[in-house]
């Protein structure tokens, strides 16, 4: 794969982290739904996938934390929604 590719697949999840958090700002869609989470979570994962070509630590840094903080959050609207 050449790093085209993964710069596309980085810049996927920049916008989609920054699609669903202007929602959120347009009061378009709840912080706390499970699709707010999944996204979220998806486009750091994404992220993460375009650092491997060419890492960054602050970077890599805040994408985890983006990811654990989306995991918990998608384990949260799991439990509510069973409740």
């Amino acid at each position: 794969m050449t790093t085209l590719i993964f710069d596309i697949i980085g810049m996927t999840g920049v916008v989609m982290i920054l699609v669903v958090y202007s929602l959120v700002q347009l009061d378009r869609m709840d912080v706390k739904s499970l699709l707010y989470s999944l996204v979220n979570a998806l486009g750091a994962i994404f992220i993460l996938i375009s650092l491997t070509v060419s890492f960054n630590m602050a970077s890599f840094v805040i994408e985890i934390a983006w990811l654990m903080i989306s995991l918990f959050g998608i384990f949260q609207a799991i439990k509510k929604s069973r409740s």
